[in-house]
């Protein structure tokens, strides 16, 4: 049977690499921790965009496992931010439909951060206009790791046999076991790397490197890069005919 080309699933899942704050800021003589604040603004004007052209998941990559290793006051800063973030767009995100989801390595949060998070999940958790997750101390490694331990766990209680491990169970461990895998993912600021984000579900995902900072994407970039991911032969490692 012949597939037809070039469209767009009805899933259609964009996760995105928010990178260059701080590059946006030292090119501007401003604090790098303006331009994580401008990059928040930023983050609702990208949520907004989301629903207007019906994208159903929007992974946005947040803060890494790494992160850890900047200043203490950058990291400080940062945290500031996230709790801000919650807090004032509650009420939006409940109103216009969006569910959000955290994933990551919780452990080394604070405790006034998870409960911002849990709270925030517990809210919105009916929504179905658009699923909205956030990696927040996220490391594509840890997670595979976290994901090893759940199921060797299992295997030691009994309660699998080694030979059921698969595909789909570990996908099922994983912290987005509930999402379809990304079908786009962005990176803005023009750096060509991966950085440890979604290893495993981005096997087949489709990547754009846009060179705009973090700051300066819009929705009409936004909507450019839509438009030419739907020209796009997906092939999934079949040849299609």
């Amino acid at each position: 049977m012949k597939q037809e080309k070039n469209i767009i699933p009805e899933i259609l899942h964009v996760a995105m690499v928010m990178d260059g704050n701080g590059r946006w800021a030292n090119e501007r003589a401003l604090a790098r921790l303006k331009g994580h604040a401008k990059g928040a603004d930023r983050v609702r004007h990208i949520v907004r965009a989301s629903l207007d052209m019906k994208v159903t998941h929007l992974t946005l990559f947040a803060f890494s496992t790494e992160n850890w290793k900047r200043s203490e006051s950058e990291v400080i800063g940062l945290m500031g931010l996230f709790k801000k973030f919650m807090k004032s767009e509650a009420k939006k995100l409940l109103i216009n439909g969006v569910k959000v989801r955290f994933i990551g390595n919780r452990s080394r949060l604070d405790k006034s951060i998870i409960k911002l998070m849990d709270e925030l999940e517990f809210l919105t958790k009916e929504n179905d206009n658009l699923n909205l997750t956030i990696a927040l101390n996220y490391g594509g490694r840890d997670e595979i790791v976290r994901a090893t331990k759940k199921i060797s766990e299992k295997v030691k209680l009994g309660l699998i046999d080694i030979d059921d491990i698969n595909i789909e169970m570990f996908s099922n461990n994983l912290d987005t076991f509930e999402l379809p895998d990304p079908d786009l993912v962005i990176r803005t600021s023009g750096e060509l790397r991966t950085s440890n984000f979604l290893p495993w579900q981005c096997a087949y995902s489709e990547y754009v490197f846009e060179k705009s900072n973090w700051p300066d994407f819009n929705k009409d970039i936004y909507e450019e890069i839509l438009i030419e991911f739907k020209t796009r032969e997906r092939r999934f490692g079949a040849i299609l005919k």
